[in-house]
């Protein structure tokens, strides 16, 4: 691979995959704390609140990724002058944090809330009646059952949301997807060369992810 014997190269592509693992790992948890909180709303007895949880899902599920990026950098920091940061890499960092944050809390809600479905209802009415409200059976009751029930879903959405975090380089963060794009423009002879090692490094990080999370699914699984 002498595209990547080149130090200058080689460095610039170790910089971009963390760039996106930095990416998937501020994003996941911002991700997971909205979705869990809009999964709460969902299933509250509160009309509002379920609406908003409704509404949020609906509008991000159904709207491009690539939007919402967009609109974080030329809405947010351009138009309305969010700045994040004073260094323009880390203020595109933040906003493509912010962006695949919204983005994937809708899939990270949707996951949740299928994982409360399979919690027995006879539990929760059991925990009210003992005097929970619930926001507490929800807590202490339900959620951590659901959490077990998920784990799998969950990783998946991890895995989609490393993906996706490609999609940042479109707003000028220098990550893996415009670190290759940048090289095959270098380097048009190499092309195939370049994509192998470029997918090569996301499968032998994603496949291992995914049969962790596999294998986390098993441990946990509540048996019923």
């Amino acid at each position: 691979m002498h595209v990547f014997a080149d130090p200058t190269n080689f460095d610039a592509y170790v910089s971009g995959f963390l760039w996106i693992l930095k990416l998937t790992g501020a994003s996941a948890v911002f991700a997971l704390v909205i979705g869990v909180l809009l999964a709460a709303f969902r299933v509250s007895p509160v009309p509002v609140l379920r609406g908003f949880g409704a509404a949020w899902v609906n509008i991000f599920r159904n709207t491009p990724l690539t939007l919402i990026i967009f609109f974080c950098y030329f809405g947010l920091f351009s138009t309305l002058g969010l700045s994040l940061s004073d260094d323009l890499d880390l203020n595109n960092f933040w906003l493509g944090v912010v962006g695949l944050s919204v983005y994937t809390a809708a899939f990270v809600c949707e996951a949740v809330r299928s994982g409360v479905n399979t919690v027995p209802a006879g539990q929760a009415e059991a925990a009210r009646a003992i005097g929970l409200t619930f926001f507490q059976t929800l807590r202490i009751v339900v959620l951590p059952q659901a959490g077990r029930a998920v784990v799998a879903p969950l990783g998946s959405v991890l895995i989609a949301l490393c993906k996706n975090a490609t999609i940042v380089g479109t707003i000028g963060l220098i990550e893996a997807s415009s670190v290759m794009k940048d090289l095959i423009n270098s380097n048009g002879d190499a092309v195939i060369q370049i994509f192998v090692v470029f997918a090569g490094t996301f499968a032998a990080i994603l496949i291992p992810t995914g049969y962790f999370f596999g294998w986390l699914a098993n441990r946990l699984a509540v048996k019923r």
